[in-house]
């Protein structure tokens, strides 16, 4: 019989779930944010319910971005494919398939043909890049994650392999020899520290979105959920918030974010999908915006 992959996320329930084994339900008090709520944000960067959340979070930011801010932890989604339940030369392969089945879902695009040439041994080497990124700014750090997971939803590159990450660093304005200091240096304490934070939550998957206010009063937003199930959990901790109008000219929205996926442009600027591939691609065709096409659908950047 053939072991079922614990790296597999659950598209109905949309979770990438980690092994019950190492779950630990001790809770820890979860420090008060300079805004009045903040988000605690448990991911991976090869979750892919995480990714399908995204546009959910940068209509978020967008609307509600005055109120909260993120805090990015790692919760380590895959550590080895020894380390979940032997050695399933299966286990790759079937991840692909769900790959491709997840992007179809969540209208995001990804291409499990990456499991098929190339397959991760492990998250833990991106996860702890994305800790040394931190070392070097919040900002940084965030557009460094969102460069690792283009790479490795859209462009089929390992991002367990260093000279990926590395050139997603220098894309992104990191320091590359920092980086690679703190890759193999505090950023690996600092993981561990993310690792057990999350089992004294008793966080059992990604994506783990604690909502929390400045009292530690928190609402548990676990898996991919609808956009009305974020906004209310920070409305409810915090009635004050008042949402924001924003331009959804696609001038605006990339002055913001420099590369959207077709989903994320359909729901920050109010269409349909469908309707947003064709003002992007027409948008592209009078060179106003760059285009990215990959298997499973585009990723479109400003000029």
């Amino acid at each position: 019989m053939e072991t079922k992959p614990t790296l597999h996320c659950d598209i109905e329930t949309g979770i990438c779930e980690i092994p019950a084994t190492q779950i630990n339900t001790e809770e820890t008090n979860i420090a008060a944010a300079q805004k009045p709520i903040k988000l605690l944000y448990f991911t991976d960067p090869i979750c892919s319910s995480c990714w399908g959340i995204d546009p959910q979070l940068k209509k978020l930011a967008f609307e509600y971005g005055p109120y909260f801010e993120v805090e990015y932890r790692m919760g380590g989604l895959l550590q080895s494919w020894e380390s979940y339940g032997g050695r399933d030369v299966n286990g790759p392969t079937s991840v692909a398939q769900h790959w491709e089945e997840a992007g179809a879902h969540y209208e995001m695009p990804i291409d499990g043909n990456l499991w098929l040439e190339d397959p991760l041994p492990s998250s833990y080497p991106p996860s702890i890049a994305f800790k040394a990124a931190q070392l070097q700014g919040e900002d940084k750090a965030v557009k460094f994650l969102r460069r690792i997971k283009e790479m490795i939803f859209l462009e089929k590159k390992n991002i367990a392999r260093w000279e990926n990450l590395a050139l997603a660093a220098e894309q992104t304005g990191l320091d590359v020899a920092q980086l690679k200091t703190d890759f193999e240096g505090k950023a690996v304490g600092l993981f561990q520290q993310d690792l057990a934070l999350a089992r004294q939550l008793g966080v059992r998957g990604f994506p783990t979105i604690f909502v929390t206010d400045k009292n530690d009063n928190r609402i548990l937003v676990y898996g991919s959920r609808p956009y009305a199930q974020y906004e209310q959990a920070l409305l409810q901790l915090y009635p004050e918030a008042t949402k924001q109008a924003y331009d959804t000219a696609y001038t605006s929205l990339f002055a913001r974010y420099s590369t959207l996926t077709t989903k994320e442009f359909a729901v920050l600027s109010g269409m349909k999908t469908s309707e947003a591939e064709d003002h992007l691609q027409k948008l592209n065709e009078e060179g106003k915006v760059g285009k990215y096409a990959s298997k499973n659908g585009a990723l479109w950047s400003e000029f």
